[in-house]
């Protein structure tokens, strides 16, 4: 179809807008991300896209475009983690402490990575693994092997400098084949989109309130684990378990992220156990994240 009924249908305004069918989503992402329109079409349609906004719908066409061109390895009983592409702006990562916490369970974390897009500014998983050494049960894999169409895209995105539609249908490209998957929400009324957007795609799909909308917990928040149609609530507070890690305000360095990584405090420590912990029951290899918690001490 011609892209320009695209834009038509995103940004003549709330009474001229309409939604895309999937099979409109899944041709209009293709078009996208073969480059096939002008940079300007695709910039326009983000925006339009965005404002309107986006529907379950238009998502799941969406990615089942992107499905066709990301090229997947298989890394057995693993749980993807669905980490935002603009960063942590305010603290460290922990995903590979949580790795070297759960190396002898045989739990394999998957984490994916690629440059900066907006609208955060933060620190980058790419950042990080280019300058540590992960534990063998860390898998990382870079967008622009696995999936260059909408790598390339990321120069455009900059240049737009607002967030889209991509910053949701990016977190969790299932490039691992990873039969479990969790990922970082802001607010609770996303859980439900989620869920409706990328829960069928794995065994057992969970939503974490974490930290900088990762998939780190770091204070108190919110596990959700889709069950089907029901979404099981569970409050996950660090203090219940003895840890009393207090997460920062200020912006953070590439410098103290690594840092803190190389040489965590005892609390830091703590804290990617409990992390671990949460993984475990996730992946169901633990019936809840008290008997993991104990499982790790």
């Amino acid at each position: 179809m011609d892209f320009f009924k695209y834009i038509h249908a995103v940004g003549t305004g709330p009474k001229g807008n309409r939604d895309l069918s999937f099979e409109e989503s899944k041709d209009m992402m293709d078009q996208i991300l073969n480059q096939s329109i002008p940079s300007e079409q695709t910039a326009a349609f983000l925006l339009g896209w965005r404002l309107k906004p986006e529907t379950i719908t238009e998502f799941r066409g969406a990615i089942e475009a992107c499905d066709a061109y990301i090229k997947k390895t298989t890394v057995a009983n693993s749980l993807e983690l669905g980490y935002p592409f603009d960063g942590k702006a305010k603290n460290p990562y922990i995903f590979p402490l949580v790795a070297k916490v759960l190396e002898e369970s045989g739990l394999n974390l998957v984490v994916i990575g690629d440059e900066l897009t907006p609208a955060k500014g933060g620190i980058t998983i790419k950042d990080i693994v280019t300058n540590i050494d992960l534990h063998k049960n860390a898998h990382y894999f870079d967008r622009a092997d696995f999936f260059p169409k909408i790598s390339d895209l990321t120069e455009l995105r900059m240049k737009l400098g607002l967030r889209s539609g991509f910053n949701t249908i990016e977190k969790l490209p299932g490039v691992a084949n990873s039969e479990y998957a969790i990922t970082g929400v802001f607010h609770k009324p996303y859980v439900k989109k989620y869920v409706k957007i990328f829960s069928d795609r794995y065994k057992r799909f969970a939503l974490i309130q974490g930290n900088e909308g990762t998939p780190e917990l770091f204070s108190k928040g919110r596990l959700w684990i889709s069950n089907g149609d029901e979404v099981e609530e569970i409050v996950v507070d660090p203090a219940n378990y003895g840890i009393n890690y207090a997460k920062s305000s200020d912006a953070i360095t590439l410098e103290d992220s690594l840092s803190q990584l190389n040489n965590p405090s005892d609390e830091y420590m703590k804290l990617a156990k409990l992390n671990a912990a949460v993984y475990l029951f996730v992946t169901q290899n633990a019936s809840s994240i008290d008997e993991a918690w104990e499982k790790l001490n």
